[in-house]
């Protein structure tokens, strides 16, 4: 005799999981972390194994030792939230700066909530946040790249510090550019000083092009967010080019690739609907926009995230799925 067994809800599997989503994640920032090594050398490197070990290791205390349940490690989210922490950093961060902000990401934001699917905000760009308001001497000292396994040894600014501080100095932002050497070409590849996420805008696409076609996000909140930069940085230009930078500077400088790509559509921190996740990521963008503008940062990508985090649950509440069965 055949019995009927009812269970609870999901009925419908599949093969995705969360360790497949994470790996294609950390495969996606191959391109970008290689780049980075190429041009920072073993600084770059050190700050990553660090970033990731910590991040690991501290999840999985606080799993074993704190919440007593079964190891959570296993599924790679603390590889990817150490991975993108580090592409935060300048490769110049003491590796003890470094543990701080992994202790952040994971033993704050992250564990504090209940582990992943439960954390209100992004780890990876609460911990750089943390971390750049803690100690801002060290978040804030950049080498300039100087090609295969090495650096200058001096200290320069990137493109979005100097034009902040060029404008402060009564300079325009076409003389800046020039002054600075400054092309859409070096833009686009890799020859400017930032962090390892700031340093190659091609490598990061590759590896957003990589997360599409693997179907592991969805583009609706990267295209809200550049079609809001493009079209209000571009109402700013034209109004002064003097003093505001053109749409595809703000595109290709700062975190904004690696912030709209990886960080942004974070399954956990955003919308769950499109329409929702259209207006997450226009408020990121017009945020980010205006602290580069009027605030007193050069980049307002990573604060911008954090904001729009906060307003998630409000937007889900007023952007909802339609219950099954109904019109």
């Amino acid at each position: 005799m055949n019995k009927l067994l009812v269970s609870p809800s999901p009925h419908l599997h599949s093969d995705l999981s969360t360790k497949r989503l994470m790996r294609d994640v950390v495969i996606a920032l191959l391109p970008a972390i290689a780049v980075s090594v190429v041009f920072y050398g073993w600084k770059e490197l050190l700050v990553l194994a660090v970033s990731v070990l910590s991040c690991v290791c501290i999840e999985y205390l606080i799993t074993k030792y704190m919440l007593k349940r079964p190891g959570t490690v296993g599924d790679l989210s603390a590889v990817v939230t150490g991975l993108l922490l580090a592409m935060n950093l300048p490769s110049t961060t003491p590796w003890w700066v470094v543990f701080m902000g992994a202790l952040f990401a994971i033993g704050v934001t992250k564990m504090t909530f209940g582990g992943l699917g439960q954390n209100v905000f992004n780890p990876a760009i609460a911990g750089r946040v943390f971390l750049l308001v803690s100690f801002p001497t060290y978040m804030t000292r950049w080498e300039m790249p100087k090609g295969l396994f090495g650096v200058d040894a001096v200290s320069g600014a990137t493109p979005l510090g100097a034009i902040k501080e060029g404008l402060l100095q009564g300079a325009s932002v076409p003389d800046i550019m020039s002054a600075g050497g400054y092309s859409y070409g070096s833009m686009l590849f890799a020859n400017l000083g930032g962090s390892a996420g700031e340093i190659s805008a091609i490598a990061l696409l590759i590896g957003f092009v990589y997360l599409l076609v693997r179907k592991v996000i969805k583009p609706h909140i990267t295209l809200s967010i550049w079609g809001t930069v493009a079209l209000v940085s571009l109402i700013f230009w034209l109004c002064d080019p003097s003093r505001f930078t053109n749409p595809l500077f703000n595109l290709l400088t700062g975190g904004m690739i690696l912030g709209s790509c990886f960080m942004a559509t974070d399954y956990v921190t955003s919308p769950m609907t499109e329409k929702g996740g259209i207006l997450f990521g226009v408020g990121i963008g017009f945020i980010t926009l205006m602290i580069r503008y009027f605030g007193s940062y050069p980049e307002g990508m990573s604060f911008a995230i954090l904001i729009m985090n906060a307003f998630v649950p409000l937007i889900n509440n007023w952007f909802h799925h339609k219950k099954y069965g109904r019109a």
